[in-house]
């Protein structure tokens, strides 16, 4: 048996937009705390798989926007690993041909294992044994995928039905066939026969995925290839070249190969999974009162059942006398929805979007390269916020056409360039820049920045920021 180690391969694309107002655009569901009130579900994916025994260094595939969110919470887990940056969203196909490429750079036969970023998984041992088996048929030539047994006729899973035993891995088998996600009746129909869960999971050989790929979807194996060898390095991250990439085919891997593929297998796994798509979903993984409600947060319920009551901040969430409904209260934004209907918050997030509510895609807490930013209060002419900018942050050389901005510094030091001065700004003292004036705000201490801004002009938005130079390359 081979003692190489496999390859994780993190993909972190999609807004998980069902899981709104937790998950939008500007932090999307993998990089939220919904399950673990400690981690969010793509720190706790890379952890599933920081065992050096087992596993290699892993490479995290994300959109160019997420970057800095990616690093930061690497670093907070104290996980080291490769981010590739995908300058747009392909679908899986293209991530999945990137991470062979970047595999077989290392070695052709490197097993490598494609993972989703926002799974939840109730016991890591079985996982990490699950994976180790699962390798020994794809070191055969077959590329593996875990079969959760289900535990109810899901319709919000695909399925997949299994074909003969593989000899060359104990418990595994043949892929008989894909199926897409069913209604109630044809859930219960394939359970029945044997049925397992789709769970995202895929387990190759560098080589023969690159050679799968060739036989069945060689655009999109040619416009990752020709991405990869164009890719830039910009600070810690890899670049994927944006013409080359944005030529492959959007097309998930499933229709690309595993479809169509001779050599599919599955192996059935019986840990606890959930791919936490829904608000329904996250209510299932949450530990549960004798009511059958998850509280998370400052919650108080009365007379109510079988809810998921979420509340973020300091405002106080309360529920009287209702069955069976979601409530997720941020500092911005409420929803209020039944369980049985919470996949249609996707449709919701569109008519959001259509009517030009700015809460669709941003929190009110902005997270950048260099800290965070959030809103306090907005008018008339101006707006407030609070800043905090980490040890060693700088935020870009700027200038704006529209407003004056006073800072007052609230916890630790400030630099700020103003014009051709350099001034240090201590706790409780503050410094005024002008409408126009080139400004520059950094951390030069070792303690977290932060600051109270205010903005007075004409025009507060986003958009009034001219940047002449940022060490971050935005």
């Amino acid at each position: 048996m081979s003692t190489a180690r496999i390859l994780p391969v993190i993909l972190c694309g999609g807004s998980g937009t069902r899981l709104w107002p937790m998950s939008r655009e500007s932090m999307p569901k993998q990089f939220a705390r919904l399950v673990d009130a400690s981690e969010s579900t793509f720190q706790a994916t890379a952890r599933r798989v920081s065992d050096l025994a087992t596993f290699a260094r892993p490479a995290v595939i994300a959109s160019a926007e997420s970057r800095f969110i990616v690093a930061e919470q690497l670093a907070q887990a104290g996980i080291a690993g490769d981010i590739i940056l995908e300058p747009e969203g392909r679908d899986s196909a293209a991530a999945v041909a990137v991470a062979a490429l970047h595999a077989a750079n290392v070695a052709p036969e490197t097993v490598v294992l494609i993972m989703a970023a926002d799974h939840v998984i109730g016991d890591v041992p079985a996982f990490a044994a699950a994976v180790r088996a699962a390798a020994v048929g794809a070191r055969a030539g077959y590329t593996m995928t875990l079969g959760v047994e289900p535990t109810r006729p899901a319709t919000d899973y695909g399925y997949i039905r299994r074909g003969a035993a593989l000899p060359e891995a104990e418990g595994a088998f043949a892929v008989a066939r894909f199926v897409e996600k069913p209604d109630a009746e044809g859930a219960a129909a394939l359970i029945a026969d044997g049925a397992l869960w789709n769970s995202g999971y895929f387990l190759f050989r560098a080589d023969l995925m690159l050679a799968e790929l060739e036989a069945h979807a060689p655009a999109v194996l040619s416009a990752a290839r020709a991405a990869l060898e164009g890719a830039a390095v910009d600070l810690d991250f890899v670049r994927l070249d944006a013409t080359a990439f944005g030529q492959a085919p959007k097309i998930s891997i499933d229709y690309a190969v595993m479809e169509r593929t001779t050599r599919a297998g599955v192996l059935p796994v019986s840990f606890p999974w959930s791919d936490v798509g829904t608000w329904d979903a996250v209510w299932q993984v949450l530990p549960q009162d004798e009511s059958g409600n998850a509280l998370r947060g400052r919650v108080e319920v009365l007379g109510t059942t079988n809810s998921l009551v979420h509340s973020e901040g300091e405002g106080l969430t309360t529920v009287v006398g209702l069955d069976g409904v979601v409530v997720v209260a941020t500092p911005d934004a409420v929803l209020v929805a039944s369980k049985a209907q919470s996949g249609r918050v996707k449709e919701l997030v569109g008519v959001l979007r259509a009517r030009a509510h700015p809460e669709a895609d941003a929190h009110r807490r902005m997270y950048r390269p260099w800290g965070w930013y959030q809103r306090v209060d907005i008018g008339e002419r101006f707006q407030v916020k609070r800043i905090m900018v980490t040890p060693g942050g700088r935020l870009s050389l700027q200038k704006h056409h529209h407003r004056a901005e006073h800072w007052v510094v609230v916890k630790g030091t400030a630099e700020v360039t103003l014009g051709e001065r350099l001034v240090l700004v201590h706790e409780n003292e503050a410094v005024y820049l002008p409408i126009g004036s080139m400004h520059r705000l950094a951390n030069p201490g070792k303690i977290p920045l932060e600051l109270i801004e205010v903005q007075v002009g004409s025009y507060t938005g986003e958009d009034d920021i001219i940047r002449v130079e940022d060490i971050y390359g935005r």
